[in-house]
């Protein structure tokens, strides 16, 4: 059914309770393929003793790299990005799947909804050893929430097909940080106007924990949203925060496929206000100063 790529990174313990997750809540067979970024905590041998397929790196490559590693490895056309600290809810794979069949065509990119650190607050514990596996099956599905449109980026399901054709996730953005809304434009790019973020599938987010312990440490590559959002801004000429709002109508109640954003003078204020930003990063990098993207 799918093929599920999870990068890790020394993250074992919630890489177990994800996988497990995976085998008790899913209704269908899925391929599970994770990405190991070290694994000196011993992920290889937990991934060998339970005949899970993995790519490996002996440092840490990013999530971009990783991604594209495991996707060599995917043996299904729908590709599931999930990161190593969700926990699945119970049927999240039949109310994806009956949302690709209803759209009937390869042409979209579906995510889910985040609790807990996401779109919907559901305290069930913050680390893998206060996590409440009760109280959140039996309340996961309580909250009442909206299909939103420009989705949450992971999640994300799309088809192998546009997952080829624009070349998978582009690895000048690792460790990854601004990566999705990368894959967001390419995708757009070739004229996929469904980008659907679904409620009832629905994942536990315990909050990337263990790369926000890493955070400013400069001998550790993990995120950094800043040079994430400049490179984005180098390539495409216009902001994230610009290609969110007004093309994906990011957050907004899930009416349909989207539509090219209407020209308004607002619209060209904003994109010439873009413009003059990129032309200043531009020019630095140009002149060679000691400047950080």
């Amino acid at each position: 059914m799918f093929s599920i790529l999870i990068p890790s990174f020394n993250n074992l313990n919630y890489l177990k309770l994800a996988i497990e997750s995976i085998n008790e809540n899913s209704i269908y067979n899925h391929q599970i393929i994770v990405h190991v970024n070290i694994g000196s905590d011993g992920t290889i041998d937990f991934l060998r003793k339970n005949n899970i397929e993995y790519t490996y790196t002996d440092y840490n490559s990013g999530i971009c790299t990783g991604l594209n590693l495991s996707a060599k490895k995917a043996s299904f056309d729908y590709l599931l990005y999930a990161h190593d600290d969700f926990y699945f809810c119970p049927k999240w794979d039949e109310i994806l799947y009956n949302e690709v069949k209803k759209i009937g065509h390869n042409a979209f990119y579906l995510s889910g909804t985040m609790l807990h650190k996401g779109q919907i607050s559901n305290d069930c514990g913050d680390t893998y050893d206060t996590f409440d596996k009760q109280l959140f099956l039996k309340t996961y599905d309580n909250a009442q929430f909206n299909d939103f449109q420009g989705s949450t980026w992971a999640p994300h399901l799309i088809h192998r097909e546009y997952w080829d054709k624009v070349g998978g996730m582009s690895e000048e953005f690792n460790p990854g940080t601004g990566s999705d809304p990368d894959l967001n434009m390419k995708l757009w790019k070739q004229n996929v106007r469904i980008f659907k973020g679904i409620s009832k599938f629905r994942v536990y987010h315990f909050g990337s924990i263990v790369t926000r312990g890493y955070r400013d440490n400069d001998k550790i590559v993990t995120e950094t949203g800043r040079k994430g959002g400049r490179l984005f801004l180098l390539k495409w000429k216009i902001t994230i925060k610009l290609f969110k709002k007004y093309y994906l109508k990011s957050d907004s109640e899930y009416i349909g496929p989207l539509i090219e954003p209407k020209i308004t003078f607002k619209l060209i204020f904003i994109h010439l206000l873009a413009r003059i930003y990129y032309l200043y990063i531009y020019v630095l990098n140009k002149l060679h100063y000691k400047y950080k993207i």
